[in-house]
C-alpha cells in the first residue's frame, strides 16, 4: 500500500521508535441519511462501494472521492499490529478528524471524539484481544450547517456572517491516522519551557499506568549531564529543571534547537519519547515587544493553510517548508496561522527555520453556550500538543468577533465569553502573550491589535494616525457595499491599555500590481510610527476565490508591479514623504523635470548606523540592477550621513532629482546606503505633470 504523508506526524512528542503509519487507501462508504449503523458494515466480506485516500479530506481531489456536502462517511481498513510490540499496549492516534468520530476495532466501539481540529487517541489493546489483524472502522459526522462547531475557514450550509471569505469544507480524516506501541505505565505529556534565566529547560511530565509510583524518570539533551526523578504521585506531574552550561539562545537568525530525552523505567517496562524546545523569551515591557531582551518588530503575514488539490491537508511534509520559505523570502518574519490549529510537523520546521508563529484555534460561526464551550474546548489540547514549539511566540483566541456574533461591546455574555477563553489560556501558559478577540473589542489582552482597511492612501494614513499617535478608542471598519461601522478598540470603550500595539491585518487592491502598490505604501506608513510593534499583511497566497496573496495558491510568484515585498519588509526601509496617487504614480514632477522631497529611515536593526540616501532613477515599474545598486553603493562614502538609531524614525532628509530626458515617467530608487553597503531601499514612481 502507498503511504502518503509517511513522516512522524508528532515530532513534539516522539516515539518514533515504536509506530506504524496508517495513511494510505481505505475503503470508503458515503452515508447521505446517516442511518447506516456498526452493525450493518460489520462483515468483513462486504464489498466497499468507494476508497479515499488518508489524510485527504473527502471533498478533496486528493481523496479520490471528491464529495461535497456529504454529511456522514465511514472508513474501514484492515490493521495489523507488529509481532515485537506483543505485550505492549497498541494506541491508535488521529491527528485530527472534522467534526466527529466513531471508532470500532473489530466491531467493539472503543471510543469517539468531537471537535475537528484536535487530536485523539484510543487505547484498543482489549479490543484487539491479542490478534494481531483486526478490522479498523470509523464514522464521521460533518455537519453541513457549521455555525454553533469549530469549523474556521470551512463553508457552512446556511452560511456564516463571513461565508464571503470561507472555502471548501475540509471534512472527514485530514491529519495522520497511526499506532503506537507503549508499556501499560508510560508517559502522557512532556512539556518544556526555557526558564526565566535561559540557562535551563524545565521539564514537565506526566505519567500515568498502574506502576506509576515508584517509576523513575531519566531526562536528558546532548552534551548535558542527566537529570533523574522518581515518581511518587501517580497522579501529578513530575517537574525537572534541565540545566545548560553554555546556553545557546533561539532566534530567528540562530534558531538553535536542544533535543530533549525523557526515558521511564517502570514494573511494566521502559517508554521513551523526545521532544525538542529553544532558550527564548518572549515578552511585552510596557508598549514593546522584546525577544530575549531585545526589541521585536513583528513583520507578519497571514498564512490560511490551504493548498489546491488538498485542502486543509498539506500534499506532503515539503509543502511546509516551501510556504515558511515563501514567508521568509518576502522579508517576513512571523506567519499568523489563521482560525487553524496547524498541523505540528509546521511548527516542527518553524521551530527549524527561525520562522515565529502567531498560533490560534478555529472560530465558531454564531454564539450560544454550546458554541463557546466547543471553543474553549480548542484550548487545552492546543496548548499541551503546541506548548513546546520556540516559533509560538503569540497565542491568538477570537478572531473579529467571529463566534460572537459581531457584538461584544454589546453583550456582558459574550465578554464573559472572551475573558473565560483568555483565562483559561493564560492559566495554562504565561511565557506568552495572548490576544483575546483579534482586531476589534478587545476584553482583556496582553497585545492591542487591529484590522484596517482601506486603499486610499490620504484614508489609510488618518486611519492609522487616530490608532497611534491621537489614542483614538475606535474605528471605521466596512462590513459591506455601503455598510460602515464605528468598531471600539476596547469592549468597554475606554482607553487603549499600555501594552503592545499591531496592525494585524491590512492590504488593499484588486489587481496584484494595485496589491504590490499598497504593500508598499500602506507598510511604509505603519513604519513611520515608532509605538507600532509590527504588522500583519493580508495574505501570503490566494486561496480558492480570495485572490489576495503575495503568491498565488500554487505558490508560483505574482507579478506586484515592481515593488519586491523583500525590500518593503526589511529590517531597514526608506519612508518618502510623500503621498501616492496611484500604482506608477506616487509624485508629480515639476515643470522642470524635478521632483523635491524628503524621506526618513525606520531601522529595526540591533545597532545604531550611520546612513545615506542615494537616489538613482530607473525605469518606470522597474526593479534596480543590483550591479548599478552596487555601484551607487559605493559612490556613497563621500556623501553626508545621518545618524539612524534603532527603533526610532529618523529625521527628514532632503532628496532631488529630476526625470532623465526623453522619459515621462520613471522610478526614483532611494538606497540607504551604511558602511558602502546597501541596507535598506524604497522608491517612488514619478511621472510629468
Amino acid at each position: 500500500m502507498t503511504v502518503f504523508r509517511s513522516e512522524y506526524p508528532r515530532p513534539h512528542f516522539d516515539r518514533s521508535h515504536t509506530w506504524l503509519s496508517l495513511n494510505g487507501t481505505w475503503d470508503f462508504a458515503g452515508d447521505p441519511a446517516g442511518t447506516t449503523t456498526a452493525r450493518q458494515l460489520a462483515d468483513t466480506d462486504r464489498t466497499w462501494p468507494d476508497h479515499i485516500t488518508v489524510p485527504f479530506a473527502w471533498e478533496t481531489e486528493a481523496s479520490g472521492v471528491g464529495a461535497h456536502w456529504l454529511e456522514h462517511g465511514w472508513y474501514h481498513r484492515t490493521i495489523t499490529v507488529p509481532a515485537q510490540w506483543h505485550g505492549q499496549r497498541v494506541v491508535l492516534h488521529f491527528g485530527a478528524v472534522h467534526h466527529r468520530a466513531e471508532v470500532w476495532v473489530d466491531g467493539t466501539a472503543v471510543g469517539a471524539h468531537e471537535g475537528g481540529y484536535t487530536p485523539f487517541e484510543f487505547d484498543i489493546t482489549e479490543a484487539l484481544g491479542g490478534r494481531a489483524t483486526a478490522s479498523l472502522l470509523v464514522r464521521v459526522w460533518a455537519p453541513v450547517d457549521k455555525r454553533e462547531i469549530v469549523h474556521g475557514k470551512q463553508r457552512s450550509i446556511p452560511r456564516d456572517d463571513y461565508d464571503d471569505c470561507a472555502f471548501t469544507p475540509t471534512s472527514g480524516i485530514w491529519q495522520p491516522v497511526w499506532l503506537e506501541a507503549r508499556p501499560a505505565t508510560h508517559l502522557t505529556q512532556v512539556a518544556l519551557a526555557p526558564d526565566d534565566t535561559l540557562d535551563g529547560i524545565t521539564v514537565a511530565v506526566a505519567v500515568a499506568g498502574p506502576s506509576a509510583t515508584g517509576s523513575r524518570l531519566t531526562v536528558t539533551t546532548p552534551g548535558e549531564p542527566p537529570v533523574t526523578a522518581v515518581v511518587e504521585d501517580a497522579e501529578g506531574t513530575v517537574t525537572l529543571r534541565l540545566p545548560v552550561r553554555e546556553p545557546r539562545l533561539w532566534h530567528p537568525d540562530d534558531p538553535y534547537l536542544y533535543e530533549v530525552g525523557v526515558t521511564l523505567e517502570s514494573a511494566d517496562g521502559t517508554d521513551r519519547v523526545g521532544s525538542s524546545t529553544g532558550l527564548r523569551r518572549i515578552e511585552a515591557d510596557g508598549t514593546r515587544l522584546l525577544l530575549n531582551g531585545e526589541p521585536l518588530y513583528v513583520r507578519g503575514v497571514l498564512d490560511q493553510g490551504y493548498w489546491p488539490r488538498t485542502g486543509m491537508t498539506a500534499p506532503d511534509d515539503e509543502a511546509f517548508v516551501t510556504d515558511l520559505a515563501l514567508a521568509r523570502d518576502a522579508g517576513f518574519n512571523l506567519v499568523r496561522k489563521h482560525l487553524k490549529l496547524e498541523d505540528p510537523r509546521f511548527l516542527h520546521h518553524a521551530d527549524r527555520v527561525g520562522m515565529l508563529v502567531w498560533a490560534e484555534p478555529a472560530s465558531t460561526g454564531r454564539f450560544s453556550a454550546e458554541a463557546a464551550a466547543r471553543f474553549e474546548a480548542q484550548i487545552e489540547p492546543m496548548v499541551h500538543r503546541d506548548g513546546n514549539h520556540p516559533s509560538v511566540v503569540i497565542w491568538g483566541l477570537y478572531n473579529e468577533e467571529w463566534g460572537l456574533d459581531w457584538d461584544v461591546p454589546g453583550d456582558p455574555d459574550k465578554q464573559d465569553a472572551v475573558r473565560r477563553a483568555y483565562d483559561r489560556l493564560t492559566s495554562l501558559d504565561r511565557t506568552r502573550p495572548v490576544v483575546d478577540n483579534s482586531g476589534w473589542a478587545h476584553v482583556t489582552t496582553d497585545l492591542v491589535d487591529w484590522h484596517v482597511y482601506d486603499e486610499t492612501p490620504a484614508g489609510w494614513s488618518v486611519k492609522v494616525r487616530a490608532l497611534l499617535a491621537d489614542g483614538a478608542k475606535s474605528f471605521p471598519v466596512g462590513l459591506g457595499p455601503g455598510r460602515v461601522v464605528e468598531k471600539l478598540v476596547m469592549a468597554d470603550g475606554g482607553p487603549v491599555p499600555e501594552v503592545p500595539n499591531l496592525n494585524s491585518e491590512f492590504g488593499g487592491g484588486k489587481t496584484s500590481v494595485e496589491r504590490g502598490w499598497n504593500m508598499r505604501w500602506q507598510t511604509l506608513e505603519l513604519r513611520r510610527h515608532d509605538s507600532l510593534s509590527g504588522y500583519v499583511w493580508t495574505e501570503l497566497y490566494d486561496v480558492e476565490h480570495e485572490m489576495a496573496g503575495v503568491h498565488a495558491f500554487d505558490r508560483g510568484r505574482k507579478d506586484d508591479g515592481g515593488n519586491p515585498p523583500h525590500t518593503i519588509n526589511a529590517a531597514t526601509v526608506l519612508l518618502p514623504d510623500v503621498e501616492p496617487f496611484a500604482p506608477g504614480h506616487d509624485l508629480t514632477a515639476g515643470p522642470d523635470r524635478t521632483v523635491d522631497f524628503t524621506v526618513r529611515v525606520s531601522h529595526h536593526g540591533a545597532a545604531v548606523i550611520d546612513a545615506a540616501v542615494v537616489p538613482v532613477w530607473g525605469p518606470s515599474l522597474g526593479d534596480l540592477d543590483t550591479e548599478l545598486a552596487q555601484r551607487a553603493a559605493a559612490d556613497a562614502v563621500a556623501l553626508h550621513t545621518t545618524r539612524v538609531e534603532p527603533f526610532r524614525l529618523s529625521e527628514p532628509i532632503a532628496v532631488t532629482g529630476r526625470v532623465p530626458d526623453g522619459a515621462t515617467a520613471a522610478r526614483l530608487h532611494l538606497l540607504v546606503v551604511s558602511g558602502g553597503e546597501v541596507a535598506g531601499r524604497s522608491c517612488v514612481d514619478v511621472r510629468l505633470a
